[in-house]
């Protein structure tokens, strides 16, 4: 396997995902690399569903090895929203400034030590043939009350990490990578792809 196409358009998970790939020797790309790609419904119920149905179809339709990756923000506060709907979580033409916005909204009041929450990450690898399997990771956090910092995407400078008092919107992207919710899953899919480059390459 020469190329593992990943099943999104969204450059910073891109950019996350190829940098924590690196040493693989694997040319990765995107759907922003591919041209005439098909739309993907994300009807899933779980992050897991949705990364599943995105790595099938995108395989399906080029033959490649593909990698297709959900993820998003659990808040108990919300009773685990925005969930699924992370993305959207603020309507169809959802922002990650809006998106923000209505979580602070939504959390208006809520006292420190009730603004608990998670990101979580699936990773699905499919082939042309059939889904391969499904691997997942997690990373606890606290909403805060303010944006605080300019680094990452989505949540992140709402998503404070305890154990260094900084959102992932403060702390560099080196250390992000170690603690992630999509690092810990792609530590997964790594075993994962060497053990489906160990049954699949040629002798």
């Amino acid at each position: 396997m020469k190329e593992l196409l990943i099943a999104t358009r969204n450059k910073g998970k891109v950019r996350e995902i190829a940098d924590l790939l690196s040493s693989c020797g694997i040319k990765v790309t995107s759907l922003l690399d591919h041209a005439n790609m098909p739309d993907i419904i994300e009807d899933g119920t779980t992050f897991r569903a949705n990364a599943a149905k995105k790595a099938v179809v995108i395989a399906r339709h080029t033959g490649l090895a593909v990698m297709g990756e959900d993820s998003g923000l659990e808040v108990d506060a919300l009773g685990g929203r925005p969930g699924v709907y992370s993305a959207r979580y603020s309507g169809e033409d959802a922002t990650d400034a809006s998106n923000n916005a209505l979580l602070l909204k939504e959390l208006a009041g809520v006292p420190h030590d009730k603004r608990t929450a998670r990101y979580r990450s699936a990773i699905a690898l499919a082939d042309k043939d059939s889904l391969v399997d499904v691997v997942e990771g997690s990373c606890e956090g606290i909403i805060t009350t303010e944006l605080r910092g300019s680094n990452g995407f989505g949540y992140d400078p709402l998503f404070l990490i305890p154990a260094h008092q900084r959102t992932f919107g403060e702390l560099d992207l080196a250390v992000k990578q170690t603690m992630s919710h999509r690092a810990m899953a792609l530590r997964a899919f790594l075993k994962l792809l060497e053990n489906y480059l160990v049954r699949t390459q040629k002798p």
